[in-house]
Formats: C-alpha cells, structure tokens, sequence
C-alpha cells in the first residue's frame, strides 16, 4: 500500500510534465470552436456590459484590446491605459519621476485626441507637473469614450464574433469526464476532496465533493448553495476560485484552485520552532488583508479566519479557503450568528450580538498573533480549556505578548484585538485601507502585492507533498436512512452550473500556446487570413490556423489548401 501511496504522490508531482503538459490527445477536438451561426442565440442574450465585457473576462480584454489595435485613436488610449496601470505598481520611490514621464509622453497633441486631453485638463486644472490624481481622471474618463461608440464597432466586428464562440465553449456541459480524478488530499464537510486534472487543458484543480445524502441528512443544502454562489462571485488572488461546478449521480463538485504548499497551521507548527519569524508573519498578514478587502468589497463577511483555512500555493503566496461560514451583509444592514471556530470568534459574536465585517478584523488579529508567538492568544495549544473558559477569555482577558512581538507588531495585534468593535481598528469607516496604513506594513506595496509581484519570503518545495498520507485520511461511514428524491434536482441544479467564466478563461487562454497570452490571442483566437493580407503577402489564410503552422522551417508560407484549421472558423469566409 506505501508504494501505491508514493505513486499516487509522485503522479500529482509528474502530471503536469510531458510534451503535452496533461493534456489530453484530444485537446484540439474538446476546445474546437462552433459555426458563428451557432453563436447567434448567444449574441442575443449575452449581456452588452462594456466592464463585463472589455475588462473584467480575461479573452473578452483581449480581444477588445486587438480591435482596439486596428484603429490609431484607440490604440493609443489602451497604451495610456496600460502605461497608468504601470504606474500604479511602480515602487514608492520611484513613482514622481514614472509619472512625470507619463505626462510628458502622454498629454502631447500626437499621444492622445486633442478632446481627451481637454477633458482631462478641465478636470484636474490645467498643469504640465506631476499630479497623483492626474490619473485616475485620465483613467476614467478613457474608459468612459471608449465605452460608447468604439464599444458598439467592437459589438458589430469579427473579434466579437470570436469572443461569443469562446463563451459557446465556456458554455459547454461539464461533467465527471471533464476531468481525471487523482488521490485524496483530505475531508469537507460533507465529503472528501481530491486532485483532478481537467482533459482539455492539463490545467490541475482540487475537487470538493459534497455528497448529496450527506447534505441532505444534515439540512445542509443552503450552507452548500451559499458556499457556492460566494466562491463564484468573488474573484481574487488571495482567495481560493471556483473554476467549476458539476454534480455526479452522488456528489455535487466544486472544481477550486489548487494550493499545494498546506495550510498555515501546518507551517506553524510542524516547521521547527512554533511560529514565525515576523517578517513572513507580516507577509501573510498583509495578503491577507487583501483578501478581507476583497471579500468586503462584495459586502461578504468570512466569519472563519483561522490557520487551517488559509493554504499556500506552488509559490508560498497565501489564499483564503472554505467559505461554508461566510455570508452576505444587505448594503445598510447588520447580521447576527454566533457562528465560527472556538478562540478565534469576536467578543461581539460570543456575544451574539448584531456586526457587519468586524469579526473578521478581529480574527486577523488573532491570526497575526498566532503567527508570531506560536500559540493563539486565548487558548494554548494542547492543553484542553472548556469552551466557555475561552468565550469568557474573549470577553474579558487582556492578551499578553512576548518578546517575539516588535512595537509595530504588538501595537497592530492590540488595535485589531479591541473588544469595543465600534473601536477596533478596520471599523471605522475605513476598512482594509486603516489596516494597510499601520507601521507594520510600511515595507509592503500593496499595490505591487495585488497585482502578484512581490516574493514570498518561504516558497514550498515543489517535491514535498504537504497533505496527509492517503492512509491517514479518515474515510466517511455510509450515509443511511436518506433517500434522494426528483424534488431535490432543483436545488442541484442551482449547484451544478458548469464552468465559471474568469477563471475558465485564464485557464484555456495560457497553457497552451508558445508565445503566451498576446500569441494566443493574436493568432490563434483571431485568425491569420487579416495579418497575412495587410504584410501584402497576397496569400488567404483560413481563420483559426494555430501560429505553429504559419510557415515551414525554410519561412515559406504554405498553400492556403495545406492549411487545415485544428479549431473550426467563423465560417468558410473570412469575417
């Protein structure tokens, strides 16, 4: 059985590696694209959101980015664009200096139309100097004229037309033969959860498995559902994606990002000494403010922050898991549940008081300390306190702190650990933001940390396996005296809604193609038949020929009749 064991973990380890990368042989077959005579329903009911549709889905930017590229005006408006979303990671030093040169370049009557300079100046006043707001204006008022009349060409060209035969493929039913299954990892609520691999793309995943009889034993249908409908809305780097949902004939599946390196608690306390040192400490606690904010921002509150929840990935950059306790706060309202893990619960949801997303601020707080001492501040580990012992701590008990703790360190755990939420720092009408403020956090751009570049200060080693061995993993007993019935297809149903767009997009747009992103969509989603014809080659190239089969070796460029599409057209003429 060990050896079987070693196997299964060397598998997970080895998939992604081959001249395939996972794929299956017949990746071409599962991502080939419809007739655009297919696509005409979905035209018709697709959302016509310039936000949705330009910016937020990642082939949709792309591509609204390429017919951008066709026209002069509006090429120069995506380089303004990109050129302030530099800036905006730029570091602190040197960010007068990149914005000053931004102006320079940019606000000349050649960089951009002389109406959107205008527009600009009259928004901010007139000044050739540096203005941090300068910016924003300039950023939102390109998004605004680009959302009106180049967005309706954009609705009307062929690159639209490419994108609703990506979105017909999106749409696809997915099911158990998506994917191939692999080893346990570890246990949910309600079922195990496993390494898959989906087919098409190499691409590898975690299952989460929720049973059906076991959810309907334990009335936990509106738990999964709210689970599920959270971890679909909220898209964020510090938070684990829902990239797919299926059902199975016993199991609703929720397909989520991958994290290989375990969770916190793992590498709190069976890495050496309990604890860490605070740099790391502080890394973490940043990221996952981040998370917080993210989560906040759609007006969730998580209500679980805790070591075991929060997993490292192949890169040692932390995210946000299990979202069974996390819910909805109405704009203008308060909750009350008296819901979460012993030790890490707000003195207000002991209390059972009403709160929005003060518990979570509270919970960081706990964390942070946790991280740096080696034990929680309420609660030590191994020595079993009754519950009601630790709520009355939470209530009533000052945490003591160390020598581990620095000022910076011990002055953001006393702010966080408040008792009076109305006071707690993060709730006070700021949020993240009074967070991100503190001392503490004065080595971290979070600018630069949102958008994924910063290093991690520990990265996992790519050949540990950091999940129990199979053998360990408890298996669940049969669930009995639970039947299914025809009236519970209603609520699988509202489960099991295939692929998820964002994260389903930046899967199928990156593995698999040489040149990236900007090959990908350059070639492969628009066709050659426009690129050849306007280098005055003469030669009429199907739409959709893959880049790797541009030319031979010698560089010249193969018959038309040669060319075989591996992905279906718009049609049998050129758009």
């Amino acid at each position: 059985p060990k050896a079987v064991l070693h196997m299964s973990d060397s598998l997970i380890l080895k998939t992604c590696g081959g001249n395939r990368k996972g794929k299956s042989k017949k990746w071409k077959q599962m991502l080939q694209f419809p007739h655009i005579s297919l696509c005409e329903e979905l035209r018709q009911t697709i959302e016509k959101d310039y936000y949705s549709l330009c910016e937020k889905q990642p082939i949709g930017r792309l591509l609204f980015r390429q017919f951008c590229d066709t026209r002069v005006e509006l090429r120069r408006c995506v380089k303004f664009l990109d050129a302030v979303a530099e800036y905006e990671v730029t570091p602190d030093e040197k960010r007068k200096q990149c914005g000053q040169e931004l102006i320079d370049k940019y606000f000349s009557s050649t960089a951009l139309s002389l109406h959107l300079i205008d527009d600009i100046w009259q928004e901010v006043g007139f000044s050739s100097h540096f203005c941090p707001f300068f910016f924003l204006f300039g950023h939102r008022l390109i998004h605004d004229y680009l959302s009106v009349a180049p967005f309706a060409d954009y609705l009307d060209s062929m690159y639209f037309n490419r994108f609703l035969q990506w979105k017909w493929l999106e749409r696809q039913p997915v099911t158990k033969n998506t994917f191939r299954q692999y080893r346990v990892l570890g246990k949910g609520g309600f079922g195990e959860v496993c390494a898959c691999q989906v087919r098409a793309t190499g691409k590898m995943y975690a299952c989460k498995k929720l049973e059906k009889k076991r959810i309907k034993k334990r009335k936990g249908e509106s738990m999964a559902l709210n689970e599920k409908q959270i971890l679909e809305k909220v898209n964020s780097r510090f938070v684990v994606s829902l990239a797919y949902a299926y059902e199975t004939k016993d199991a609703l599946c929720l397909v989520l990002t991958l994290m290989n390196g375990g969770d916190l608690k793992f590498h709190i306390y069976h890495m050496g000494e309990a604890g860490f040192e605070e740099k790391r400490a502080i890394f973490y606690a940043a990221e996952l403010c981040c998370g917080l904010e993210d989560l906040h921002r759609e007006r969730i509150v998580y209500r679980d922050l805790k070591p075991e929840n929060i997993l490292l990935d192949d890169h040692g950059h932390i995210r946000i898991s299990d979202l069974g306790l996390a819910v909805h706060v109405p704009d203008g309202q308060t909750i009350k549940g008296r819901v979460g893990t012993v030790g890490y619960m707000a003195p207000e949801v002991v209390k059972n008081e009403r709160y929005t997303f003060s518990p979570d601020w509270w919970a960081l707080g706990c964390l942070l300390y946790e991280m740096i001492e080696g034990q929680s501040p309420f609660q030590q580990r191994k020595k079993k306190i009754k519950r009601e012992e630790v709520e009355r701590l939470v209530r009533e008990a000052d945490e003591e702190y160390s020598s581990k703790f620095s000022e910076d360190a011990r002055s953001l755990c006393k702010m966080l650990l408040v008792k009076d939420p109305s006071v707690r720092l993060g709730c006070q009408g700021g949020g993240a933001s009074e967070v991100k403020a503190h001392s503490l956090f004065r080595s971290i751009n979070f600018k630069r940390l949102e958008a994924g570049m910063l290093e991690a200060p520990f990265v996992p080693d790519p050949q540990a396996i950091y999940c129990k061995d199979v053998l360990d993993i408890e298996q669940f007993s049969t669930v009995k005296g639970v039947e299914l019935e025809p009236k519970d297809s209603s609520f699988y149903s509202k489960v099991s809604t295939g692929s998820v767009p964002i994260p389903w997009q930046n899967e199928v747009s990156t593995p698999w193609c040489r040149g990236g992103v900007k090959t990908l969509c350059k070639f492969f989603i628009l066709g050659l038949d426009r690129v050849l014809l306007s280098r005055g080659s003469g030669v009429r190239i199907p739409f959709g020929v893959p880049c790797d089969r541009l030319a031979s070796r010698s560089g010249c460029v193969p018959s038309p009749s040669s060319l075989t599409p591996c992905v279906a057209g718009l049609g049998s003429g050129s758009p």
